[in-house]
């Protein structure tokens, strides 16, 4: 079972049913409680985005292209130029220049990026979004512990809790997979649907409703007990919860200042990463928003161009918006995709798949700042200092959040699994 399911079946047998209780408040002090656990948010680029064109440019080498070169906040560090915005803010970046992969197909780079594994028969590995999911979740919070912005069309099949169970299964936010304007979408195509229970239903008979589905429910599991029935219960939980007035207004980007919605842009990547930062705001521990478009394979310049338009706003907005609101110290901010691109360009103008030397960025809460980590050669061909696997990623992104990367969870094969691959070691010149 899967978000996808959890909300259709609640929706085709209890469908006219809402709440009238589980209603929470998220008082906007708790922003600046010491306390607060760190959110993430990830930058999902999916296909692959272009290093040399992105993050490690080479613009006094052929591979380089025809784009140049700009310098950032930090005196000595330089990117693509189609990222003004986000050169500001290289302060609070950290850009990984040396990543080295071994898969370069999208569906298994894109389960060995999100998982930290490779697909081992039986075993059903959870997404990291999940087991992020499975050490923060609040059990007395309406709003789910994972919340993927997701086009649609573009969710691939990795986002999946797997042995963790349906709990930590992510809620997908469907969103066009055409760029609108403001005017003519108010949210920028983003919906989580059927989130109002019927007109005709009072929230009188939606509570009864609901009270006698979880005692025909519970009288069910005393005499079925496992894990279908216990997956069953879970998604009517959740979707009922869903359902409440507190998380439903989580979603609803209506009350946010125009002026501030135009700064994210009019794409639904750039509404997607302001609903991130309503949701982190509202103690949701793990929140990823999607741009599709970096397989390019074709014309590589002009859609990396375009692309990072759309970027540049948004990835921008998002990290002043949370520093605004004092919230960049608790909330890491991942940008990256399954692999990097060729550094030699192909005769369609194109770059192909290359997951041997590529970039990603880690930002924000737990991670220190203005620097670039690692490197590769002139033609950006190898990396020729401190090559960073996954594993290594994954272990330095349980630091920055706090979280114990060795601890292990039990698998569907009762085999403990751990949180990170024994190999992974944190980059620790990129944590505080």
């Amino acid at each position: 079972m899967n978000s996808q399911f959890s909300r259709r079946a609640f929706l085709g047998t209890a469908g006219s049913v809402g709440l009238s209780g589980w209603l929470r408040s998220f008082a906007a002090e708790t922003t600046l409680d010491p306390r607060r656990k760190r959110s993430c948010i990830v930058l999902w680029m999916s296909g692959g985005p272009a290093q040399t064109d992105t993050f490690d440019p080479k613009p006094d080498h052929a591979n380089g292209g025809p784009f140049k070169a700009v310098e950032t906040a930090v005196p000595g560090i330089r990117i693509g130029e189609h990222l003004p915005k986000i050169a500001g803010h290289m302060k609070e970046l950290a850009v990984i220049r040396s990543m080295k992969t071994k898969e370069g197909d999208h569906g298994r780079a894109t389960f060995h990026l999100r998982t930290g594994n490779m697909p081992q028969g039986a075993i059903e590995f959870p997404t990291f979004g999940s087991l992020v999911s499975n050490e923060r979740a609040n059990p007395d919070s309406d709003l789910p512990a994972y919340v993927s912005i997701t086009p649609r069309g573009l969710a691939p099949d990795s986002l999946s809790a797997g042995f963790l169970g349906p709990r930590h299964a992510p809620l997908i936010v469907g969103g066009r997979t055409t760029e609108v304007g403001l005017n003519e979408v108010a949210d920028g195509g983003l919906r989580v649907e059927n989130l109002a229970r019927p007109g005709s239903v009072s929230k009188d008979q939606a509570t009864e409703r609901l009270e006698l589905l979880r005692d025909m429910q519970t009288e069910f599991l005393s005499s079925r007990p496992g894990t279908g029935t216990k997956s069953h219960q879970s998604a009517y939980e959740r979707a009922s919860r869903l359902m409440s007035d507190s998380a439903a207004k989580a979603f609803d980007l209506g009350g946010e200042k125009q002026a501030l919605r135009e700064q994210y842009g009019s794409s639904t990547f750039g509404q997607g990463c302001l609903l991130a930062r309503r949701l982190v705001e509202r103690g949701v521990p793990f929140v990823e928003v999607g741009l599709g478009g970096w397989d390019t394979h074709d014309n590589n310049f002009k859609q990396v161009q375009s692309l990072c338009q759309t970027l540049d706003s948004a990835w921008a907005a998002l990290m002043t918006d949370l520093k605004d609101r004092g919230l960049l110290d608790s909330t890491l901010v991942v940008w990256m995709g399954e692999f990097g691109r060729t550094p030699g360009i192909n005769p369609r103008q194109g770059r192909d798949h290359y997951p041997n030397a590529w970039s990603m960025v880690l930002g924000g809460g737990g991670i220190k700042g203005g620097q670039v980590i690692g490197k590769t050669g002139k033609d950006g061909i190898d990396v020729e200092e401190r090559p960073v696997s996954v594993p290594d990623l994954l272990a330095t992104i349980c630091g920055a959040l706090g979280i114990d990367q060795q601890k292990q969870n039990m698998s569907n094969v009762s085999r403990p699994i751990r949180v990170v691959d024994p190999s992974g070691k944190p980059i620790r010149e990129a944590l505080t």
